[in-house]
């Protein structure tokens, strides 16, 4: 079976920047949690980019002057990021619906991230069937594992 057969062709320059994840998820302002996503392989995996700003609200209580990127945020970039790849396999039809997780395992953090840091969310399919996709996913800073995951989701209607 070649690529074409099994969807897992590069999705066009591979790069998908902020006006086209907004166009394939709904998540605007303050809970869009990926800037951009490259490396994209249908079908397949995806990296998704998060530049994390001190200007973001929940630094303001998490934690005041010693600012950390809350776990459950880092965890939705990575939902954000396959939520993209998702749609992007699927095709023009899904743009939009949206993508519920089912079930978070084996979640790890390894090491704070900051305002500063640039987040690479790396997210690869384990499995699908049907509509519910299963996923592991690994974020890095600067090449060093901060986070890990695996986790499954659904797509539907609004």
């Amino acid at each position: 079976m070649n690529r074409k057969e099994r969807n897992t062709e590069p999705s066009g320059s591979g790069v998908i920047d902020i006006e086209r994840v907004m166009q394939l998820i709904p998540h605007r302002y303050p809970f869009l949690m990926i800037d951009r996503v490259v490396n994209v392989v249908r079908n397949e995996s995806a990296v998704g980019i998060k530049n994390v700003s001190i200007n973001e609200p929940q630094f303001q209580g998490h934690f005041g002057r010693h600012p950390v990127m809350p776990g459950v945020y880092i965890i939705e970039s990575m939902a954000q990021s396959a939520a993209v790849l998702v749609v992007e396999t699927l095709g023009k039809e899904f743009e939009g619906k949206l993508v519920y997780f089912m079930g978070v395992d084996k979640a790890r953090f390894r090491k704070p991230v900051t305002p500063g840091d640039v987040m690479e969310v790396h997210v690869r399919k384990e499995q699908r069937r049907g509509m519910v996709w299963k996923f592991s996913s690994e974020v890095r800073v600067d090449g060093a594992v901060v986070a890990d995951a695996n986790f499954s989701a659904m797509i539907l209607d609004h």
